[in-house]
């Protein structure tokens, strides 16, 4: 039985021709003409001015804290349930993560815990020094929120949208309008160039000073001099080759997997205990992945009923994040909220949903699930 991934790579067969030119040019180091359009093709897509195409999300994070003077000693803080590439990057430069819980609305960091705790270190003058957003599988935060608190509080707000390229939020781009927005592409995203990110920003010496320390920080004479440490974090030309032409699809891509998620909800989103993602009014979310919760007493059947039936069925689904609070690493840190992220974690899973994924392949999944809720309701 073949496995039905999570999210696999949807390849349309034009990043091969486009790779091919890249090689006919020679141009298979770093640099090259793909890798300015790529970001060029990124800019005019996301509305965000500058761009600088990366190795890695994980990498865009990094320098986008580095570019923005946080060290040692420095608080950020950040929504709790991420992947680790969104918090492990505080750590690279000594600074202190401060974890936070999601709002239920949205399932993104919740901007009602974060103003009354801005306003209790405003007093305190203990201010945190960024806000790193994470915009949770595919959906924006509440962007003019958190961009009104970083204003009045004067702390610089980076979203972390590695999961919600295609999101937009009021009419505009995830991100758009932060101090620096983070894009991943790897494998399992919605565009991949096999694996890279990207810093984006309206901040021209921001993009500017990341680009510079993304290539080991080399002074601009003919000979190697560096007064600056930097990073070896540029993606490569024949990557962006690749990233052309999945972003040329990126629409397509955003509708199929609204549509998996849609078929989803159909097919439960009437059960009793069995919550999907919500998207709050003027956004769309890319649906990256689609993410449910089951309240296995209401519902009648468990998450690990389901994680179960789906590996004996060869479909590959993942519990949703395990917030960073609960990380052996991060023991001790500090978290602020209810917990609502811990419940998550413990009745959430993320269903296929890839944009290549087939409507067999789909229907697969839905009948694995009915079959649990059937055995179940009649047990």
């Amino acid at each position: 039985m073949e496995t039905v991934f999570l999210s696999a790579p949807d390849i349309s067969g034009r990043e091969r021709f486009l790779v091919n030119e890249a090689f006919d040019s020679n141009y298979v180091a770093p640099a090259g003409s793909m890798l300015t359009q790529f970001e060029a093709d990124m800019v005019a897509y996301t509305g965000i001015k500058y761009a600088v195409a990366l190795s890695s999300g994980t990498a865009a994070l990094h320098l986008a804290l580095l570019v923005l003077g946080i060290g040692k000693g420095d608080e950020v803080w950040t929504s709790s349930m991420t992947f680790m590439g969104g918090a492990s990057p505080i750590a690279y430069l000594g600074a202190t993560p401060v974890f936070f819980d999601l709002a239920k609305e949205s399932w993104c960091i919740d901007c009602d815990l974060l103003e009354e705790e801005l306003k209790g270190a405003a007093r305190k003058n203990a201010l945190p020094k960024a806000i790193v957003s994470t915009d949770l599988y595919g959906q924006s935060c509440d962007l003019d929120r958190l961009i009104a608190l970083g204003e009045t509080h004067g702390i610089a707000i980076v979203t972390d949208s590695a999961e919600a390229l295609g999101a937009f939020y009021h009419g505009r781009h995830a991100g758009k309008g932060s101090r620096a927005t983070i894009l991943s592409f790897n494998g399992n995203k919605i565009i991949t160039t096999s694996g890279g990110g990207m810093l984006l920003s309206d901040d021209k010496a921001l993009i500017d000073k990341a680009r510079y320390l993304s290539t080991q920080a080399r002074q601009p004479v003919d000979h190697y001099e560096h007064v600056d440490i930097g990073y070896n974090y540029r993606l490569s030309n024949i990557s962006a080759a690749i990233g052309i032409g999945q972003l040329e699809m990126i629409e397509n891509k955003v509708a199929k997997r609204r549509a998996n998620f849609q078929n989803y909800f159909d097919a439960w989103g009437s059960c009793d205990g069995v919550t999907f993602m919500p998207e709050p009014k003027d956004q769309r979310s890319t649906r990256w992945l689609t993410c449910m919760s089951i309240d296995a007493d209401r519902a009648g059947f468990a998450k690990s009923d389901v994680i179960a039936a789906c590996k004996q069925n060869n479909i590959e689904v993942r519990p949703l994040w395990k917030p960073m609070h609960l990380q052996p690493v991060f023991a001790g840190t500090r978290f602020v909220g209810k917990g609502f992220c811990e419940q998550l974690f413990e009745t959430g899973l993320c269903l296929p949903s890839g944009s290549g994924m087939k409507a067999h392949e789909q229907q697969r999944v839905i009948d694995t699930i009915n079959q649990v809720i059937a055995a179940k309701a009649g047990s």
